[in-house]
């Protein structure tokens, strides 16, 4: 038994290295150059935003307490990887350890759950006001709000913690290289000479719990808003509802079109795609919907807008919009 520990202990590696993009070593450099504008406009895009529904009141009100979990999550999700992906194109910084890997791989799977889980939570939302108009304040009180985002961060968490438990616990004595800029889940485990049927077999299936439920609320959602919105006989009254969505129906397809790339080329594509087109799209599926969220909120909607006016032209005035 006490041979058997020491055994385990000896195949867990002290540290991982992350070779970056594979193929394009020779091109990290310029790579590094959008990879860094789009993180700037992520960090100060979605601390732009926060700030605003912080401290303006017309923007306390449900849709914007959802967008300001959407803005907090986007900044923990890119944040988990590019800076370590920057050091890496531009220090040649590539060595992380077991443990920093492990709290790595947690931060990403759990906020890219949570990135979902709050995209479905808007789409909720977008179906009380458009459907359920005069209902609407009391539904989506404060305390539904709060309990429903800590409900889709607890289920983030306890989901993922199995996973990384399950890659912890492999034995490791296929090197330490990684291909990759941050620790993927599959990418480390294939590093192992255990079985890793486990690791496989509960990332899918935390895939499909997590995006298959949360695209699930959002269709059924986004078909009830559809229903009701051609019901309205004002051609005004359904360009006005649909404006509303429009803003949350471009994150959802920033968010999860790279999201189902890099799902099928796991599974699928492996072997017809080339590693370097996984990894960099890979990385945009963290970075873009964090990039481009805080710009298309910011120019879709007219309270927001409106908000950044006032503040940049130095007007003390408040008004109160509706939802």
């Amino acid at each position: 038994m006490i041979m058997k520990m020491l055994n385990k202990t000896d195949l867990t590696p002290a540290s991982f290295l992350l070779t970056g993009i594979p193929g394009l070593e020779d091109l990290h450099l310029w790579i590094s150059f959008p990879f860094c504008s789009m993180y700037v406009v992520a960090v100060v895009g979605n601390c732009g935003l926060l700030y605003l529904i912080c401290c303006e009141d017309s923007l306390h009100r449900p849709m914007y307490y959802f967008l300001a979990m959407l803005s907090l999550t986007d900044l923990v999700m890119c944040s988990s990887t590019i800076p370590k992906a920057l050091s890496i194109f531009w220090f040649h910084l590539k060595e992380i350890s077991f443990e920093e890997c492990l709290v790595q791989m947690f931060f990403i799977y759990t906020f890219t759950g949570m990135e979902s889980g709050v995209l479905m939570l808007m789409a909720l939302d977008r179906y009380v006001a458009i459907c359920h108009p005069l209902r609407y304040a009391t539904i989506l009180t404060n305390p539904v709000i709060a309990k429903a985002g800590l409900a889709t961060f607890l289920r983030g968490v306890l989901l993922v913690i199995p996973l990384i438990f399950f890659t912890k616990r492999l034995p490791y004595c296929r090197g330490n290289i990684i291909h990759h800029t941050y620790c993927d889940q599959l990418s480390v485990a294939k590093l192992s000479c255990g079985n890793i049927k486990a690791n496989v077999v509960y990332g899918l299936m935390v895939a499909l719990l997590i995006g298959g439920f949360d695209i699930l609320c959002i269709t059924v959602s986004y078909t009830m808003i559809l229903r009701a919105v051609v019901s309205l006989s004002s051609a005004e009254a359904r360009q006005k509802a649909f404006s509303t969505c429009t803003a949350h129906i471009c994150a959802i397809v920033f968010s999860y079109s790279p999201a189902f790339f890099c799902f099928f080329f796991n599974r699928f594509g492996s072997h017809t795609i080339p590693p370097s087109c996984h990894i960099i799209v890979a990385n945009i599926y963290l970075l873009l919907p964090p990039t481009m969220n805080p710009i298309v909120y910011g120019v879709k909607t007219k309270q927001i807008r409106d908000c950044v006016i006032r503040i940049l032209s130095g007007s003390k005035d408040t008004k109160s919009y509706s939802t």
